[in-house]
């Protein structure tokens, strides 16, 4: 299929051609939520733990004698009474279970959740930056003129070097190269955008991964 390009101006310069096996799935919503999942779980906070008496490494045995010593019940070097032994009642830490999904999966998550931003008309094409963009405003204008507020640019690096000046204060925006695109990034912010080198590089670099039939 064929998406159009558009310029800084947001006039149409181009049409370019995207593989239908990327940008065209029909979108699985149970791979997506899967996915989802994965990454908020990578994400949760952990909570402080401290090591109980068995979990400490070390003997058993009481370091005093049962009888005649007077210190049996001192029990052994994990006892929480000495130093490097364990904690009695410390915290206990959050345990969360978080699935594994396997490369396979990510891969193809990523193709389903590009499909996605196709099919609701939120995947964008913009020419190549050669020229460095130094003023915000200037960038801001285009990012309004084109209703893309709110965007993820994945750029080539060239392009990413000519207005990462310009977009980096601007709200809601992210700009990462194409080596970088994943599918947490591209689901959290509204529009996906491309230049039309990082599209190709894109297309180039995951069409060489094994298995990449879906």
């Amino acid at each position: 299929m064929k998406l159009k390009v558009i310029n800084i101006d947001g006039k149409k310069v181009n049409d370019i051609e995207i593989s239908d096996k990327i940008f065209s799935l029909k979108p699985n919503k149970y791979l997506i939520q899967s996915l989802i999942d994965w990454h908020f779980n990578q994400f949760k906070a952990r909570v402080a733990k401290t090591k109980q008496r068995n979990e400490i490494k070390g003997s058993t045995a009481k370091i005093y004698a049962q009888k005649g010593t007077g210190g049996a019940r001192h029990s052994s070097r994990k006892a929480p009474i000495f130093v490097g032994g364990g904690v009695a009642h410390g915290p206990k830490g959050a345990i969360y279970k978080i699935n594994k999904i396997n490369k396979k999966i990510k891969k193809n998550g990523l193709f389903h959740v590009l499909s996605q931003k196709n099919k609701l008309n939120l995947l964008f094409v913009v020419e190549d930056f050669k020229d460095e963009i130094k003023k915000t405003k200037l960038f801001n204008n285009f990012l309004k003129k084109m209703k893309l507020k709110n965007s993820i640019i994945i750029s080539d690096k060239n392009s990413k070097t000519k207005i990462i000046k310009s977009a980096r204060n601007i709200a809601n925006l992210k700009i990462i190269e194409q080596e970088g695109a994943n599918a947490y990034d591209i689901l959290k912010y509204k529009n996906v955008i491309f230049t039309i080198s990082s599209i190709k590089s894109f297309q180039d670099r995951v069409t060489k991964w094994e298995n990449f039939i879906i």
